[in-house]
């Protein structure tokens, strides 16, 4: 499961978009749902969209794994950090996946437990 994780962050850090809707399309279900408090969306080309404009609204951030990370039942959980390369996140988060029998992404339910002050 932690390599699905890590795969799941390259597809949120690759700036690329037809290696990006590559790397979606290899971790998330045809019909896969995300949902955090920012977006609710389906299918690949919306998942690829909200990566897009989270890249666009932290240009040169990164995503790195946090210290939070359990599964069962077909089931995850796992923190996340982005921010500078090598510096304090600027936002930490919180997603629950859910797997398809084929062992991708079937749905992500998100939440931000840290988010810059406006």
């Amino acid at each position: 499961m932690s390599n699905l994780v890590e795969r799941y962050l390259a597809a949120w850090n690759e700036t690329d978009a037809a290696a990006r809707a590559k790397a979606v399309a290899e971790v998330w279900t045809e019909d896969a749902t995300y949902t955090d408090p920012l977006a609710d969306v389906a299918g690949h080309a919306g998942i690829a969209a909200v990566i897009e404009g989270a890249q666009g609204m932290f240009p040169g951030f990164v995503f790195t794994a946090g210290k939070v990370y359990d599964a069962h039942h077909g089931i995850a959980r796992f923190t996340w950090h982005l921010g500078p390369a090598g510096e304090e996140p600027v936002v930490i988060g919180f997603d629950v996946v859910e797997l398809a029998g084929d062992g991708r992404i079937s749905k992500v339910l998100g939440f931000l437990d840290q988010v810059p002050a406006a």
